[in-house]
Formats: C-alpha cells, structure tokens, sequence
C-alpha cells in the first residue's frame, strides 16, 4: 500500500500550504470553516454512504452541532478540521447502521382476503372450520388436512411429513380437540 502525498494530507485536513501560516493565523470562524470544508466533508459522506441527499444533511448536521456548542469562533476546539472529519464518520456510521435497521424489518404481512369464488361456494359453516383451521399450528393444520382433506393414512402422513405414526395420532388428536372447542360438538 502506497503512503498517501503529504500534499493530500494537508489538503484533507485543510491545512495551509506552510507550517508557519499555520500556527500564526487564529482559529477559523465557521462561516470561514463551511466555506473551506463544506465540499470535502460531503466527497467524505458520500464515499460512506452512498447517497448525496443524505450525505449533505450529515455534514449540515455536524456544521449545526458544532455552531450550538462552541458558537462561532472556534477558539475551544483545538482541531476543527479532526473534529468535523470525526463528526461526519459517526454521523455517517449511524446513517448506515440505521439504513441496515429499517431494511432488516420486515412489517407483518396482512391476512389474505379470501377469493370471491370461495364467499359464494362456502356455506358459513364451511367458513367458520377455515377459521378454526388457521387458528391451529401449522403442524396440526397438516396432519388434518392430509388425513381429512387427502384420505391419506397415519403412515403415509408420518412418511409424507417425516415424523412418526405416534406423532401423527397425538398430533391429530390434539388438533380435533381444539377443533371441537372452537366450533362447539356438533
């Protein structure tokens, strides 16, 4: 890797061209600071972002926290240049990290309206055994609608859903108990 130009070095941190302009000039102001740093620190934000809208509220951002804590001249910051370097990769950091937050979720799907052909074709009691269907695990939901719906037999549900003949029938049984609560014996 390639030591970076001294040159560059001066020109990220927005030093002046000599060393002893430098340590005689006071601090900046920070309309001087904006003027100066503005463009750099939004190259800077873009880079970590990827996004220019977003970017330039970041630098906007740490230029409006740095004037409501130390005003307009700059004589309590030792480095202004570091400062605001420092604030706007934080600032970005956060940025992305609350990009990857709102990307991760994922809001609760909604129930699927029900076909029109099924309102008219079911009956309401036909309606109300959907109901308690989906009201059971998806499990028991299989174990019912293979046995019933399907015809298929306790081991050929077992082999079907890779478990075993004793899960099948507990699990049947559990499933039209609930059943028989929720829809009453009929």
């Amino acid at each position: 890797m390639l030591p970076m130009p001294t040159s560059l070095l001066r020109w990220w941190r927005g030093a002046s061209a000599s060393p002893v302009a430098a340590a005689v000039s006071a601090a900046p102001a920070i309309d001087e600071l904006y003027r100066e740093r503005r463009l750099p620190l939004v190259r800077l934000a873009v880079l970590m972002v990827d996004d220019l809208p977003t970017a330039e509220d970041i630098v906007q951002d740490v230029f409006t926290r740095l004037y409501r804590r130390h005003g307009t001249a700059l004589t309590a910051v030792a480095d202004p240049n570091a400062y605001l370097v420092s604030s706007v990769m934080n600032a970005a950091r956060s940025a992305l990290r609350r990009r990857r937050i709102a990307r991760a979720y994922l809001p609760p799907r909604p129930d699927p309206a029900p076909a029109a052909e099924d309102e008219a074709l079911l009956g309401t009691g036909d309606r109300e055994v959907i109901r308690a269907l989906g009201r059971l695990t998806a499990r028991q939901r299989q174990v019912i609608v293979l046995r019933y719906w399907s015809g298929l037999s306790e081991q050929e549900i077992a082999g079907t859903l890779r478990i075993t003949t004793g899960t099948v029938k507990s699990t049947a049984h559990r499933a039209l108990t609930l059943l028989r609560a929720q829809l009453g014996e009929r």
